[in-house]
């Protein structure tokens, strides 16, 4: 893998944070409201508002305020929350762990689900099992999160009580945080009934945030894996006596993956970065969560860093899809 490839979309990894920090800084400030006043209330005389707004440094220019936040950047801070006062990283990290885990049970409910259902749709064309796939995959494209997140509640947590509602553990349970992936420490830890009980929550949440995900890799899937199966190779794979298995697996799914892996590693940013609905819905104590209530809150500080961290990670999946292209098909070469 050439190493001046890497170093360049690293770079250009850098001039894209530098963007959107620029942009997400200027539209925050843009928004109405005041923060000095949200944090002090509306009957704040004006001595603590203009004192809070010094110390929040809001009283200093536009252009002020962005180069002490970039030099900040910098040196690795995010700054403090204004709503807690706590540094904005460290909130960051414990509630994108749990946005990570939401979106890796998503990303494997939908990966498995969806490929599978592509593949045996190709092999089976113009079937009953066909027709049934694709269309529930373009009723799950259609699917609106939030009424489908509130229909599950209510049919698996109010009608019919088997599956939780909210959160990521009952009240009261505890696992001690090695990794900050609850159902990773339950394992390490041996606690099965933990894992248990964070695998009953964390199902719900998963299931409605795979739903579209799920739909559109399986609609890749079977597209890519028609073209490909009509291909010679395939023809003489088969020709040459190899088991249907080996031909579907090894010769037309493999071939017929570089499509889906564009799709999987997209889906996988926007899990990671449109959980909002889900872990609102569930209580899920995650990133997108935690976007909202800062947003509510004017907390500059909270959105900024979230949205860099976004941005960073759609970025770095990216850069980890295009190296995959070329370890999936080495007729693929990139320009340094």
């Amino acid at each position: 893998m050439p190493l001046g490839y890497i170093a360049k979309r690293l770079l250009q990894l850098v001039a894209i944070l530098f963007g959107v920090s620029v942009v997400v800084f200027l539209m925050l400030r843009m928004i109405p409201g005041d923060p000095a006043q949200l944090l002090l209330g509306e009957f704040a005389n004006p001595e603590e508002l203009a004192r809070l707004r010094t110390q929040l440094g809001l009283d200093r220019s536009l252009p002020l305020q962005y180069g002490i936040y970039l030099q900040n950047l910098l040196q690795g801070d995010l700054g403090n929350s204004i709503r807690t006062n706590t540094p904005v990283a460290v909130e960051i990290w414990g509630r994108l762990l749990a946005t990570l885990e939401l979106s890796l049970a998503a990303m494997f409910i939908s990966t498995v689900v969806g490929v599978s259902a592509g593949v045996v749709s190709a092999v089976r064309p113009h079937s009953a099992w066909d027709y049934g796939a694709m269309f529930m995959a373009l009723v799950g494209v259609s699917m609106p999160i939030f009424w489908l997140g509130l229909m599950l509640i209510y049919l698996f947590a109010v009608k019919y009580p088997v599956l939780p509602m909210m959160g990521r553990l009952p009240m009261g349970l505890e696992v001690p945080a090695v990794t900050g992936l609850v159902m990773v420490d339950a394992l390490i830890a041996g606690r099965f009934g933990v894992l248990w009980e964070a695998s009953r929550h964390l199902l719900l949440p998963a299931l409605t945030l795979a739903t579209i995900p799920m739909a559109v890799v399986a609609r890749i899937t079977r597209s890519a894996m028609l073209e490909v199966l009509s291909k010679d190779y395939v023809r003489t794979a088969r020709a040459k006596g190899l088991s249907e298995a080996v031909v579907i697996l090894r010769h037309a799914l493999r071939n017929a993956f570089l499509p889906v892996v564009t799709v999987l590693g997209l889906n996988l940013g926007l899990l990671l970065g449109g959980a909002v609905l889900t872990e609102t819905i569930f209580s899920w104590p995650g990133l997108g969560r935690y976007v909202v209530d800062s947003l509510m809150g004017r907390d500059y500080a909270a959105v900024q860093g979230c949205i860099l961290v976004f941005a960073a990670m759609m970025a770095a999946i990216n850069l980890v899809v295009d190296l995959i292209y070329v370890l999936l098909d080495p007729r693929i070469r990139v320009n340094e």
